[in-house]
């Protein structure tokens, strides 16, 4: 098993820090770090950072998320999705340290009538996806030791995600309309952790890559939000939460078009995960059950989802 002296973790605040944050004390000392402590748009405050603590594992879940608005701040994007892995790398293989990474499935354009591979050519639709995709570059021209796992519509317990906003929605309103016609894998911060955890600890220099890691199966946005309401209502009682006003059967359907956004997002974002289980022998949840372990997941407060 693999072993780290000093791991330094970014975006502690961010749904895969916070999920990685307490799993990561078994493999070494951690560093966790905030957007206070070190602004990933600052790239000589992450040189001299790492320099200073001089990690042998760096974990980078921070990114510059919000998909719409990079469609007006792409030089803020890209300074956080591309030089910051780019620094980051750098300054790794000055270490001989490893580099995990987390990037996404925007990096497709979502054409393809299959779930992606690694090898499929990438072509991003908006300004995240595309500074996403140029991170992942900046990290392999650096040659430093690292694991890209990208990932896809990620949500949790914790911070803004889908799940949270659908629950908060369905406490609000009678029904709720939500998008059909996008596909792909809903995957939890809890998976994510997991998952990673798992990669180290199998981790050796020959499994240095790139991997798609996201919960097995497949669903729309539309899919993913009645599934939602449905696991919410069977442990209502249960758990005490409050009631929903939604009911299942009002959870309707729209198309892409209908639900216009400033970014534009792949139909398909499906992706193949046999490279992740073949080399690293890492496998994961089906979405549903990933989902069912973080709604009755104990610190999961689902009456502060605000």
């Amino acid at each position: 098993m693999a072993k780290f002296k000093k791991i330094l973790l970014t975006g502690i605040n961010g749904q895969v820090g916070n999920a990685l944050y307490p799993k990561l004390g078994a493999l070494g000392e951690v560093i966790a770090l905030d957007r206070s402590q070190l602004d990933l748009a600052d790239a000589d405050a992450i040189r001299g950072l790492v320099q200073s603590i001089k990690p042998d594992l760096i974990i980078n879940p921070a990114a510059y998320t919000a998909v719409d608005k990079a469609e007006s701040e792409p030089e803020l994007a890209y300074a956080i999705n591309a030089i910051a892995p780019r620094v980051l790398a750098q300054e790794a293989a000055k270490l001989g340290a490893l580099l995990v990474h987390y990037s996404t499935d925007y990096v497709f354009d979502g054409s393809k009538a299959s779930p992606y591979v690694e090898t499929d050519t990438p072509n991003p639709l908006g300004v995240y996806g595309a500074t996403k995709l140029a991170g992942e570059q900046a990290i392999l021209a650096t040659g430093a030791s690292h694991l890209i796992f990208r990932t896809s519509w990620v949500y949790g317990a914790y911070g803004k995600n889908f799940l949270r906003t659908i629950i908060r929605l369905a406490a609000e309103r009678d029904r709720l309309t939500i998008v059909a016609d996008q596909f792909g894998s809903p995957t939890s911060s809890l998976s994510i952790s997991d998952a990673t955890i798992s990669a180290l600890k199998n981790w050796d220099e020959s499994k240095n890559g790139l991997y798609h890691l996201v919960n097995t199966g497949e669903t729309s946005w539309h899919g993913f939000a009645r599934e939602i309401v449905a696991r919410y209502s069977e442990l209502q009682a249960e758990k005490n939460w409050p009631s929903l006003k939604t009911a299942v059967e009002n959870v309707s359907g729209i198309t892409t078009a209908e639900y216009p956004t400033p970014a534009k997002r792949p139909a398909n974002s499906r992706m193949e995960v046999a490279k992740l289980a073949n080399n690293l022998g890492v496998t994961l949840l089906p979405w549903q059950l990933a989902l069912e372990k973080v709604l009755t997941h104990s610190d999961f407060d689902l009456a502060a989802t605000a």
